[in-house]
C-alpha cells in the first residue's frame, strides 16, 4: 500500500515536472518541430515512408515528449500539427497541441523522445478539429511503419486513422500512443497569433503563418507533394 500511495505521488509530482520542462517559447519549440521534420526525411532506411507521408491529411510534431513515474507513468509533450490546404496543396499555420497520458507498469527515471503522427483520413483529421481526444479511443492509432520501401498498402494503414513514430538517437521507429491525449494548447496559440484562436480555424488553411512557422511550412512544402489518394 506504502509503495501504491508512493508511487503515486512520485507521478504527480512527475507531471508538475514535466509540464515544467515543457515551458520554452512557442518559436523555439517551432523551430524544433522543423528540425524533426528535416531529421524524418533524412534518415534513409530507419525514417517515416515517403509515400506515407504524401497520403497524410495532417502531421502532428511533437519534439522533445516526455515521460516520467514509478510504476505508474506519465508523459507530456508540447507540439503543432499542419493540415494540408483545401486542393492538397500546401499546409496550414501550425495549430498548438498538448499531449498527455498515463500509463502503468515497471518503470522509473524520467526520458525524453521526439514524436510524429501521421493522420491518415478525413475521421482522423475531424478529432484533431475538436477540443479533445484520446489515441486508442476516440481515435484508432497504430505503430507506423519506418523505411524508405515500405508499401503504403498495409494493414496499419488501412485500418488506422493515426500512424505514430518516436526518434530516439537519430532512429525513427513505431511506438504505441494509444491511451495518450491532445488538446489544443491554448496559451501558445495565443503566444503565437496574438489573440485567443481556435485550432479548426488555425488548420482551416485561412490563417497566415506567423513568421516563426516559415521554417516549418517551407519543409513541409519541399518534403511532401500534393495529396495523393
Amino acid at each position: 500500500m506504502k509503495t501504491a500511495i508512493l508511487s503515486i505521488l512520485f507521478s504527480v509530482l512527475a507531471v508538475g515536472n514535466l509540464e515544467a520542462a515543457s515551458k520554452a517559447p512557442a518559436a523555439e519549440r517551432l523551430q524544433e518541430a522543423a528540425d524533426l521534420v528535416t531529421e524524418m526525411m533524412a534518415t534513409a532506411d530507419k525514417g517515416v515512408p515517403q509515400d506515407l507521408l504524401n497520403k497524410s491529411r495532417c502531421v502532428v510534431l511533437v519534439p522533445g515528449l516526455k515521460k516520467g513515474g514509478l510504476i505508474f507513468g506519465v508523459k507530456y509533450g508540447r507540439g503543432f500539427v499542419s493540415c494540408r490546404k483545401p486542393g492538397g496543396v500546401g499546409w496550414s499555420a501550425p495549430a498548438a497541441i498538448r499531449v498527455e497520458g498515463g500509463s502503468f507498469g515497471i518503470q522509473g527515471g524520467v526520458s525524453e523522445q521526439d514524436v510524429l503522427l501521421l493522420v491518415m483520413n478525413d475521421s482522423g483529421m475531424k478529432h484533431l478539429l475538436s477540443n479533445k481526444f484520446t489515441l486508442g479511443g476516440e481515435a484508432t492509432a497504430a505503430a507506423g511503419p519506418v523505411g524508405r520501401d515500405v508499401s503504403a498498402q498495409t494493414d496499419a494503414v488501412m485500418r488506422a486513422e493515426m500512424l505514430s513514430y518516436s526518434r530516439s538517437r537519430g532512429l525513427f521507429a513505431g511506438i504505441s500512443l494509444q491511451g495518450a491525449t491532445l488538446r489544443p494548447d491554448v496559451d501558445s496559440n495565443r503566444e503565437l497569433y496574438g489573440r485567443d484562436i481556435e485550432n479548426s480555424e488555425i488548420l482551416s488553411g485561412k490563417v497566415a503563418i506567423p513568421a516563426s512557422a516559415q521554417k516549418l511550412e517551407s519543409l513541409l512544402n519541399k518534403n511532401s507533394s500534393r495529396l495523393t489518394k
